[in-house]
């Protein structure tokens, strides 16, 4: 059989969305990482959930590119987004795992809303929780995907425009783009990162 050309290989063992804590955040823009986890754990119809080293996480089995039925580890840091890396950077040394087997999913303001996009290492963009990820491992080098939000309207604030409760059309397409990273995640998993990442 040909090799794939628009992928590379990849051994995703431990997907981490991004997010804050709590009811008062459930619905923002900023918690785009544990919406697009919890779509995931739907999907795969997983709903045993257990505190572990800071981090709420569950566990599933999913077939590789390599046709290997694998145990993948599905995560939501309980901190708040701005100390993320602790609690992953400790489950990670816990489970064994590099940088390069971990996929980090959180919200993106230089995206379009709507959007969805792949990217391995590069800059943080002044994203709080990849800094935090960043400073823990050591390195920027771990694959991401990123889901757009855009940029606030007017003078708003970016950080009142991420953490504002969404409601009615803009809470229903914000989670519709959650489902479209939920698609990607699971993508990756079964056929590895796209080359362009």
């Amino acid at each position: 059989m040909p090799q794939r050309t628009d992928t590379t290989p990849t051994d995703i063992r431990l997907i981490c969305g991004l997010g804050n804590p709590g009811a008062d955040y459930e619905h923002t823009r900023h918690n785009a990482g544990f919406l697009t986890i919890d779509a995931i754990a739907r999907r795969e119809h997983v709903s045993y959930w257990r505190r572990e080293v800071g981090c709420l996480t569950c566990r599933l089995r999913h077939k590789g590119s390599d046709g290997t039925l694998r145990e993948v580890v599905l995560a939501k840091p309980q901190g708040y987004m701005n100390t993320s890396g602790g609690p992953l950077s400790k489950l990670m040394r816990e489970l064994g795992l590099a940088p390069t087997q971990i996929l980090v999913v959180h919200d993106e303001v230089d995206l379009s809303a709507g959007t969805v996009s792949v990217k391995l290492g590069g800059g943080l963009n002044a994203h709080n929780g990849l800094r935090s990820i960043a400073n823990k491992l050591g390195t920027r080098d771990f694959a991401r995907v990123r889901v757009g939000t855009g940029r606030p309207p007017g003078r708003m604030s970016v950080a009142d425009f991420a953490l504002r409760q969404l409601e009615g059309n803009f809470l229903t397409d914000f989670e519709l783009t959650c489902e479209s990273a939920a698609d990607v995640c699971i993508s990756i998993l079964e056929r590895g990162l796209p080359r362009q990442a």
